[in-house]
């Protein structure tokens, strides 16, 4: 057996090439991380990994997205058929692209998990504001990386959910029609769109995420790691190799081999050859923009926009509204924080398919408001009945619960993420032919 010991040990690298490629490895983590973290910071349920699958998950797009480049083909003509022969003729063409669509939309949810853990733990404020609004930055950027990914397959589920995705866009004042204008190149979805789209997904959009990544992650380092609460007595600090590191790993393999086995089971959708000619009923934007879709049914689409909008500018303002660092690192603030996101919650799961139900069935603004135009019976007064329910809730919070305006926030928000769940979930499952409610069995 002598002669077998020599060659494993003639196969491998000799000791001090051993020795050395440790020595990078470790200098690549250190770069990543401080040399030392907190002890609490250690404890899973205080980031739940978040941040790290969503950069784990970045990368197997990446690496997948370059190995589908070699057998994909960006033409109106052969884009459907590549997909196909990668689902027929490719050996594990049909897995690594499932593995690519997959991950794509599980980094959507991780890195919406990502922003609320950070809010929920007050890991926006002061000096971190700025990675805060990196951060909603970044996940603009999934957005639009997975929206300019959901054509390239040329079936009928990408071509017209890429329809009703650009058409949203119009409704923008000024900047949208010149936005669904380059994007299309032209009046319709055909080859400059599948152009337009695949530049951007495999040349632009790349290139500014590695950068976005690499200035977050050098943020959080820079601002002080995880967002801990103050404790009277200084916590212990553990070495960031082996402790921090193995925990990572851990994760990472946990869920490399859930995304695999998905992958396996569950194979990436493809459906027939796109045809302008036949529109599905109903035509439905990508699952991460029917809650907006949603919206549109119920309100004039300026209104609907405008309250997206007014949304996202209140989540970039938050650092500015909520500056009590008092109870950083604590979850949903204290014990009144806690109640008040459970209610926020609640209201959100109970009022909002009610609210649908009587849109629905009920309530018809444009009808019984019929001397008033459309833009207002339709579009400013249910806007201005949401923000003022929304400031209500608030309201409510704050004189029920005897609750601090950080407190009637967290109530506040939950209340808005919830009702966007419910009205995303609405879309997906329970709009039918002509986007008429349907029960989903």
């Amino acid at each position: 057996m002598a002669w077998f010991s020599r060659l494993i040990y003639r196969s491998g690298p000799p000791p001090e090439d051993r020795h050395r490629m440790r020595a990078v490895a470790n200098s690549l983590i250190l770069h990543l991380h401080p040399p030392r973290v907190a002890a609490g910071a250690l404890r899973f349920p205080r980031t739940w990994g978040l941040g790290g699958i969503s950069a784990l998950l970045t990368m197997v797009l990446v690496v997948s997205g370059v190995l589908l480049m070699f057998r994909y083909d960006a033409s109106v003509e052969r884009a459907y058929s590549s997909v196909q022969a990668l689902e027929t003729v490719v050996p594990f063409g049909s897995l690594l692209r499932a593995i690519h669509h997959w991950a794509g939309n599980l980094l959507v949810i991780t890195a919406v998990l990502h922003l609320v853990r950070v809010f929920a733990a007050g890991g926006f404020r002061a000096e971190r504001r700025m990675n805060w609004l990196i951060g909603l930055g970044l996940l603009l950027l999934v957005l639009v990386f997975n929206f300019t990914g959901y054509l390239l397959p040329w079936d009928q589920l990408a071509f017209w959910a890429i329809t009703v995705g650009t058409g949203l866009l119009t409704y923008m004042p000024l900047l949208g029609q010149p936005i669904s204008d380059f994007l299309l190149g032209g009046p319709e979805v055909a080859q400059p769109a599948l152009r337009n789209f695949y530049a951007l997904h495999v040349a632009l959009l790349p290139v500014i995420l590695i950068f976005g990544l690499s200035y977050h992650f050098w943020r959080v380092r820079k601002d002080g790691g995880v967002t801990l609460p103050a404790e009277s007595t200084p916590a212990p600090r553990l070495t960031t190799i082996p402790h921090l590191v193995h925990i990572e790993l851990g994760v990472a393999l946990i869920t490399l081999t859930g995304l695999f086995i998905f992958a396996m089971l569950v194979p990436a959708p493809l459906e027939d050859l796109a045809n302008p000619a036949h529109p599905p009923n109903p035509a439905k934007a990508a699952w991460y923009f029917l809650g907006v879709q949603e919206l549109l049914l119920h309100m004039h689409p300026l209104a609907a926009l405008l309250l997206t909008l007014i949304g996202g500018l209140g989540l970039a303002l938050l650092p500015l509204w909520d500056r009590d660092t008092a109870d950083e690192g604590i979850y949903f603030r204290s014990p009144t924080g806690r109640l008040a996101g459970a209610i926020g919650a609640l209201w959100g799961l109970l009022f909002t398919p009610l609210l649908v139900l009587v849109d629905e069935y009920w309530l018809d603004l444009p009808t019984l408001l019929v001397l008033l135009p459309t833009l207002v019976s339709n579009g400013l007064l249910p806007l201005l009945l949401t923000l003022a329910g929304l400031a209500a809730i608030y309201a409510g919070l704050r004189s029920g619960l005897r609750a601090r305006h950080s407190e009637a926030l967290v109530g506040l928000l939950s209340f808005v993420g919830v009702a966007l769940l419910v009205l995303t979930a609405v879309g997906i499952w329970l709009r039918g032919e002509n986007m008429a409610l349907i029960w989903p069995w």
